[in-house]
């Protein structure tokens, strides 16, 4: 599109060109020194945080990215460009610079310069174009791919498949991919930040697609075969967590990623103490790196989770950095399967997309891929929500959760439980429905809760929370489980499923559950399952079994651990499974027996619940309206009476709260949708009232209340510690300041 249209879309006034920059770099004088220039005051001389202490990245609200492709230096405008972000009011843009393809004048040997790039210098224009406008500026790289010229001229720098021959991108097959153990990564990479840090004001560099958190794949060229010598073997021809020497190479894995991590940062602050390394970390609830350990190093956590396809359910963006900087992608286009990098997603499912990063305490990214857009429609979505949030920002500063419940995230489990590759048996399900199936009773249940990281499990991390609830939690080392069983007898609730702490952290299995003292339960047998028409059978009244009056029969799990208990009475028994069909043979051969499908039991100030099937994971796959109330029942059990914040109406929602800044903050995301699980969100179906009773510190006192979305003050009366009041409704997203 010409100039003219593009600057129809936007709202800010048009800059003059950046002449002084292109001719400070092309004649080798520090184009750093622009902050010296009038013309550039207002532009490069960027203002310092309001916490001194903390880097600029800490305090971004709102980031957006272009990512402008080999023949965009022909037709893209940098100054309209610049115009949309400052119309968004980001804090930073993420801009190409090189890797696979170099966007400005690059004298680094091996950096393939944008074969229509002629005289411009796209990357300077664009980083000059944001820096006018107060904007950060991030460095876009891609390290994973480079063309067959630097094949040929630096062979070791490629990964290699078992034959020996190069891998060949799919799509794009004169690209060829890097190895992350090669010098590439630790020399050639290196070589154009540096470039880049001493021609640009950059405050960042960023990787695309590396390190993700996929599985780590084997490569078998001459440096890769080197180190599974060290670590005592050869490559295997697959991924395989019962292999000894794969599992060195995991760590291994991690370790290189955490090496190449702390030395890309090291070259970015080389310049700029101010300045930050990011790596893309991919996103959503199914990640097999080891994201504890990533943390340690990552100053700045991306989750490249830019929107979602297939069966993914729209709430499937969550956050375990634990008050770390933490992004997440908003794609504008249509990432569905197949999907579309030239046209806009539904505004719906966009809009709900930023709204759960937001309401999550994640920093939303949005993203736009191509520099000369025909399909425009996603502009204002952007523009909308993000004026919004810069509107009520102090709002979105966050300084704790609220939650009273933690769900355990995993990781080992994720990684490893039931994957394809993996030598576990694939009855089981993928390693992500236990989670899905808790995470979707809480929603019913209008619970708020915290992930909280497996290698984040001690004391301090727990100790806030009235109960941990743990969804087939498989593989445990004996540290965590020791610091579950430390906090279930300092006073804490506990849920858990099926084989929760059934294996070592490297999927050994143990005699018994390592927990099995504080479930009450030991392992009786091998793994029952996949059977369906199985029951449960209600042996005595329980307060989770309250809301069940007219049956004694419940859905049983599809797998089951058999278990023996610890003198608890019998609550839940099994019933076994029997035909489905032919109608005649439905009966069952043994309706009654002494096995426990649950254990409830209290010891101290504690109350443990402990499922022997995979209630979660069948809830998830099934929908059985039963299972998702039993287990909603035990959460609400296990938690406790007088919870410090409810929501209660029409609708699924989910909930977040903050203490914030300026006080508190509820957000209400609106799930109530055919599209919820499947497919784009092509509108909301707006809720009625909802009622919410929200705990505050005790002796503060509320003055105000009040809707932003859109503005309205909202009665409210506090009693005590509690602040009541009526919401009207719901549209697709609500937050209510507390102040």
């Amino acid at each position: 599109m010409d100039r003219r249209s593009f600057l129809r879309l936007t709202t800010a006034s048009v800059v003059t060109p950046t002449a002084e920059f292109l001719h400070k770099l092309h004649t080798g004088e520090d184009p750093h020194r622009l902050n010296d220039s009038p013309h550039f005051a207002d532009g490069l001389a960027l203002p310092q945080n309001s916490a001194s202490s903390s880097p600029w990245y800490a305090v971004m609200r709102r980031c957006g990215q272009i990512n402008y492709n080999e023949r965009d230096p022909l037709t893209i405008d940098a100054e309209a460009w610049g115009d949309y972000w400052a119309s968004l009011k980001v804090d930073a843009v993420l801009l190409n610079g090189g890797g696979i393809v170099a966007f400005y004048p690059t004298q680094v040997p091996f950096h393939h310069r944008s074969q229509f790039l002629g005289t411009r210098d796209l990357f300077g224009e664009m980083v000059a174009a944001v820096k006018r406008r107060r904007i950060r500026a991030v460095a876009r790289m891609d390290c994973n791919l480079a063309y067959e010229d630097t094949l040929k001229a630096h062979p070791e720098w490629f990964e290699r498949s078992q034959d020996g021959s190069p891998r060949p991108h799919s799509e794009s097959p004169w690209l060829f991919a890097t190895c992350m153990f090669s010098t590439y990564f630790s020399e050639q990479m290196p070589a154009i930040y540096r470039e880049i840090s001493q021609h640009y004001p950059v405050d960042g560099f960023f990787t695309n697609g590396w390190p993700s958190t996929g599985a780590p794949h084997i490569c078998y060229c001459e440096n890769c075969r080197r180190l599974f010598e060290k670590l005592g073997g050869v490559p295997p021809a697959e991924t395989d967590a019962s292999n000894p020497l794969y599992r060195k190479y995991y760590q291994a894995h991690v370790d290189r990623v955490m090496e190449i991590w702390r030395l890309w940062d090291s070259v970015a602050r080389e310049r700029n103490p101010q300045s930050v390394y990011v790596g893309n970390l991919g996103g959503g609830l199914d990640t097999v790196k080891d994201l504890k350990q990533i943390s340690q190093v990552a100053a700045w956590f991306n989750a490249d989770h830019q929107g979602r396809s297939g069966e993914t359910p729209i709430w499937d963006c969550q956050s375990v950095m634990q008050g770390r900087t933490i992004t997440n992608v908003t794609g504008a286009y249509s990432n569905a399967q197949p999907n579309w990098r030239h046209v806009s997603k539904a505004r719906a499912e966009m809009t709900l997309w930023l709204a759960q990063t937001t309401a999550s305490g994640m920093v939303p990214w949005f993203h736009w891929l191509g520099g000369s857009p025909e399909d425009n429609r996603w502009r204002e979505v952007g523009r909308s929500f993000f004026n919004w949030l810069a509107a009520n920002e102090p709002n979105f500063r966050n300084r704790r959760s609220v939650a009273e419940l933690a769900v355990l995230y995993p990781q080992r489990t994720v990684a490893f439980y039931s994957r394809p590759e993996s030598r576990r048996p694939r009855h089981r399900g993928g390693p992500t429905d236990y989670l899905q199936g808790l995470y979707y009773a809480l929603l019913e249940g209008r619970f708020l809760f915290d992930f909280v990281h497996e290698g984040n499990l001690d004391a301090a991390a727990l100790q806030k929370y009235r109960a941990l609830l743990v969804p087939n939690a498989a593989y445990l080392s004996d540290g965590q489980c020791e610091a579950i069983r430390q906090y279930v007898n300092s006073g804490g609730s506990l849920l858990a499923t099926f084989e929760t702490s059934r294996y070592t952290e490297w999927g050994e299995p143990r005699p018994d559950f390592q927990l099995a003292g504080v479930f009450g339960a030991h392992v009786a047998g091998e793994v029952i399952g996949p059977r369906g028409n199985s029951y449960a059978r209600i042996e005595a009244p329980h307060p989770i079994l309250e809301g069940f009056n007219g049956t004694a029969l419940l859905p049983g799990a599809e797998n089951r651990v058999p278990v023996r208990e610890d003198f608890v009475p019998l609550v839940l028994s099994v019933v076994s499974n029997y035909p489905a069909f032919p109608p005649e043979m439905v009966y069952s051969r043994a309706p009654r027996t002494t096995e426990p499908a649950a254990i409830f039991r209290e010891t101290g100030k504690s109350r443990i619940a402990y499922f022997a099937g995979d209630v979660d994971r069948t809830c998830w796959r099934s929908g059985n309206a039963d299972l998702s109330q039993l287990l909603q029942s035990a959460v609400n059990w296990v938690r406790g009476p007088d919870p410090a914040i409810s929501v209660s109406g029409p609708g699924l929602i989910e909930t977040f709260a903050w203490e914030t800044e300026p006080g508190y903050a509820l957000h209400l995301l609106n799930y109530t949708n055919p599209n919820a699980t499947h497919g784009a969100i092509r509108r909301a179906y707006p809720l009625g009232p909802q009622q919410v009773r929200f705990r505050i510190a005790s002796g503060r006192v509320i003055k105000n209340v009040r809707a932003l979305r859109p503005p309205a003050s909202l009665k409210f009366q506090q009693q005590a510690d509690f602040v009541s009041f009526e919401l009207p409704g719901i549209a697709d997203y609500e937050v209510i300041a507390l102040t």
